[in-house]
């Protein structure tokens, strides 16, 4: 995915509205269930407040549509149908509140006339009231499970990085203990190799030392042959 991708950004924001509205559809049901004792002015102003939350939320999820495209972010299939998926519950779940929401203030404008009206038509509100209920509860138990899978997935990707630095670790590991064996083979093969060239230089020197023996020699006896040589001349001449 790209490093631009700005849906978990969003999906965050997303998620923070469906917690307010939320707690706004719960005050709601309260309000509805309080029956002909219940104020009118709170009634409108909660769902006044609760149908700006979804629509907070419905542009929110146009937003989430334009991350969808798998050329523009790289996404494959997988990762597409999560987030379409995600979409899709989310805007069912706004879609039936605003209904219901409908529904109600249509109540609430024309009252019924008799006590009986007036106790069908709540039974029949509490009714649609806990069918929408129920449904946004499945929807978000399913997007729980798309988020848990979510972090499956990414704690199976941190776990796999980690497998691989291991190796890698490990494959180092085993690559400096081998050139540390290879230094410690070229040492002593320096160590060797110096031994003989300090053997080779002592026999350097003696054989040089010999040979500077013999020359002194040579050259004594040359010089003893020669004084010989000029007394017999002397005692002859």
């Amino acid at each position: 995915m790209s490093m631009e991708d700005p849906f978990f950004v969003v999906k965050g924001e997303v998620q923070k509205a469906v917690n307010a509205a939320q707690g706004l559809h719960h005050r709601w049901r309260e309000l509805l269930q309080g029956g002909s004792g219940a104020s009118k002015e709170e009634l409108d102003w909660t769902t006044n407040e609760l149908r700006n939350s979804l629509r907070s939320i419905e542009w929110d999820l146009e937003d989430l549509d334009e991350t969808s495209n798998p050329k523009k972010f790289n996404l494959d299939a997988a990762e597409l149908s999560k987030r379409k998926a995600f979409i899709t519950s989310t805007r069912h779940m706004v879609r039936v509140s605003f209904r219901h929401t409908s529904d109600v203030n249509s109540l609430w404008e024309e009252p019924p006339t008799s006590a009986a009206q007036w106790s069908g038509s709540l039974r029949r509100l509490d009714h649609q009231l806990q069918s929408a209920n129920s449904q946004f509860i499945e929807e978000a138990q399913v997007q729980q499970q798309l988020i848990a899978e979510q972090q499956d997935e990414q704690l199976e990707l941190v776990s796999g990085s980690i497998n691989v630095l291991k190796n890698m670790s490990e494959r180092i590991g085993v690559e400096l203990d081998e050139q540390a064996e290879m230094l410690d083979d070229f040492s002593h093969e320096m160590d060797n190799t110096h031994s003989r060239l300090d053997n080779v230089m002592k026999k350097l020197a003696k054989v040089s030392h010999m040979t500077s023996d013999r020359r002194q020699w040579c050259a004594i006896g040359i010089l003893l042959a020669i004084l010989l040589v000029v007394v017999l001349l002397f005692f002859i001449l």
